[in-house]
């Protein structure tokens, strides 16, 4: 944690919160990504305990000023343990009236309300479709700071030699100067990412930080709050921390397989939003043997990766909605020649193309049953960005043990979204080393593992273990093509006991509360913070209710199914239809109910609560 004094006027009051919510709205162009992280980063390395919710647009191109180009970043800091990024805002930073449009709804009742009001012209409010004789109205259960941004930025910067489109591009910096005031927060961090960010253009990196200081010191000057607030460190466990969003932290759990699996990786991908984002960090670290191949679509990435499985590489192979359509069909081939293959599928809302930049959780059903024939896969899901790293880790331990493909559902709010995270000491993580086959006597590629019903792992090119592969049916033991229907059959079973069998090694399942009683929840993914924290609410006013969160879809843990006969209510909570349920219902024959929701945006706890009251009051 990090002390530091600053400046406050004697007329400011300093006024101690518990958690903040702040978002930061504007057009694709204005820095609202950029000035959410710094201010996201700040308050990390301050100690405090920090969520955050980017939501970008999905036009990549909105005309600016519209509302379907509006950028957002919302952000939650507390001294106390939280798992969301917050329902309502307290601040809401609004840089043109489309922003303020969109996000408006959100911000609490007499919360902060910072305008740049040099956007807020008749033509700016028409392209927002907002009436301008009745935005004063709208804005009075607010307390509004008009300030104008894009003129102070430009009069700060009026020296610099920047032309004044670009100087234009450096008031989210302001912006961002104003909210560090606002919070007590230093900008020593931001002026070192500003250097490292634009270090090969100086005149750049003046101006970025002049516009920070400027705003900062604007809010000094000006007197601009009556109050100056402050949030403690949270109390954290010991340990070194970074800020860590889902797509880095699967790269780096990549990058740990590799390292204990002391061999090298290929990753092979084709770009798709949100998933792109995994490759990128990969390719920065050929230095720890990943090999990072761009392929020139979905289907040629996953026969790339399946290849370099059948020569012994560790491969991952990685995508978004409708790359997992493509990849089904090689998909099936991993299954048929059972080689050791992760594939990430970073969920995002569809159907096709669908909103490429929200969240959903809708490929669940896809991952189980989208291949043709009898075609099992076990499927993982992390729970929140910084356990991206750790379920990676768990995939391959998997795919190394059993030889088989795995399918890692992750989705669009674990991708982007951020939190702090412990960095794990290598000597804990789990041994990944490779057991490959050696060279042996009437070889039988298609022998099984008594214990895993694993096949051997034979490195093409080795003297004695030459064997055929492909997609037609293995004759059971020599693997010759075999057209038999009894072999199919027995084949088929083996391939589904394998995967069934995985139940076996993996972890007990984790209950939060009684193990019997009135209502269970299930959550699967990102819905884990909202039901987290609503059920701890609904625990600590008295309610009989329990919580279980599966990271293992397929196969379920062993406990699962004499957990649900514990209770009398069970609720799934999911972003979709009701996938997860359909699967339990099926599987357990119990009456769980579904709460669910499609609208891209991740479950607010207010919203949540009030969908699970309703079921405590009846028993």
């Amino acid at each position: 944690m990090k002390t530091f004094t600053t400046t406050i006027p004697l007329t400011v009051k300093r006024i101690p919160l518990e958690k903040v919510v702040i978002h930061f709205a504007g057009d694709s162009g204005d820095g609202m990504q950029v000035a959410g992280m710094q201010f996201t980063e700040a308050c990390a390395t301050f100690g405090n305990d920090v969520r955050t919710f980017p939501d970008f647009p999905a036009e990549i191109r909105a005309p600016a000023g519209t509302l379907p180009g509006v950028s957002g970043f919302q952000l939650s800091f507390s001294e106390h343990p939280i798992h969301t990024p917050g329902d309502q805002y307290d601040v809401l930073v609004a840089m043109n009236p489309a922003a303020l449009k969109v996000s408006l709804k959100n911000l609490k009742k007499g919360g902060i309300l910072i305008l740049d009001e040099d956007k807020f012209t008749s033509k700016d409010l028409k392209k927002a479709q907002i009436d301008d004789n009745s935005l004063d109205g709208t804005l009075s259960a607010f307390r509004v700071v008009r300030l104008p941004m894009t003129t102070l930025t430009l009069t700060a910067l009026e020296k610099s030699p920047l032309s004044r489109a670009a100087a234009r591009k450096c008031k989210n910096m302001f912006a961002l100067g104003v909210v560090f005031w606002l919070y007590h927060r230093e900008l020593e961090d931001t002026k070192d990412w500003i250097k490292e960010r634009f270090k090969d253009k100086t005149d750049v990196i003046e101006a970025n930080i002049e516009a920070l200081r400027a705003g900062y010191h604007f809010a000094i000057t000006t007197e601009l709050f009556a109050e100056h607030f402050s949030v403690k460190a949270a109390k954290q466990a010991p340990g070194i921390y970074r800020q860590i969003t889902g797509n880095q932290a699967l790269a780096w759990g990549c990058v740990a397989a590799a390292t204990k699996a002391n061999q090298s990786l290929l990753v092979c991908g084709y770009p798709i939003t949100p998933a792109s984002d995994i490759l990128h960090f990969l390719a920065k670290h050929a230095h720890f043997g990943v090999k990072t191949f761009q392929a020139e679509d979905e289907i040629a990435a996953i026969g790339a990766a399946i290849g370099a499985a059948f020569g012994g590489e560790l491969t991952l192979t990685t995508t978004s909605g409708p790359g997992m359509d493509l990849k089904s069909e090689a998909l099936g081939l991993a299954v048929m020649t059972e080689l050791p293959l992760v594939v990430v599928d970073v969920q995002r809302a569809g159907p096709s193309t669908g909103m490429p930049t929200k969240v959903e959780q809708s490929d669940l059903l896809a991952a189980m049953y989208g291949r043709h024939g009898e075609c099992p896969v076990p499927i993982l899901a992390p729970a929140t960005p910084g356990d991206c790293f750790h379920i990676m880790l768990e995939a391959f331990r998997i795919a190394l043990r059993y030889m088989t493909p795995v399918i890692v559902l992750s989705d669009a709010f674990l991708a982007n979204g951020a939190e702090p995270w412990q960095i794990p000491d290598v000597k804990t993580l789990p041994d990944l080393k490779p057991h490959y086959c050696q060279p042996t006597d009437n070889f039988m590629p298609y022998a099984r593992d008594p214990n895993t019903l694993a096949r051997p792992w034979a490195i093409p090119g080795t003297k004695g273990l030459e064997h055929r592969i492909g997609g037609l049916e293995k004759e059971n033991g020599s693997g010759n093509i075999s057209y038999d229907g009894d072999n199919h059959q027995r084949m088929v079973d083996i391939r589904a006991a394998k995967v069934q069998g995985i139940a076996q090694d993996l972890p007990l399942l984790e209950l939060m509360g009684p193990k019997q009683g009135e209502v269970l929840i299930l959550s699967w993914g990102s819905t884990y913070g909202a039901v987290r924290t609503v059920v701890e609410s609904l625990q600590t006013q008295g309610h009989a209710i329990s919580f279980a969160h599966l990271r293992y879809l397929n196969p379920f843990q062993n406990e699962l199914g004499s957990l649900l006969q514990q209770f009398k209510t069970i609720l799934v909570v999911e972003l979709n239809k009701g996938q997860l349920c359909q699967l339990i219902r099926a599987r357990y024959l119990v009456d769980a109910k579904g709460i669910n929701k499609v609208q891209g945006k991740p479950f607010g706890v207010q919203e949540l609560t009030e969908k699970v009251l309703p079921y405590l009051e009846k028993n």
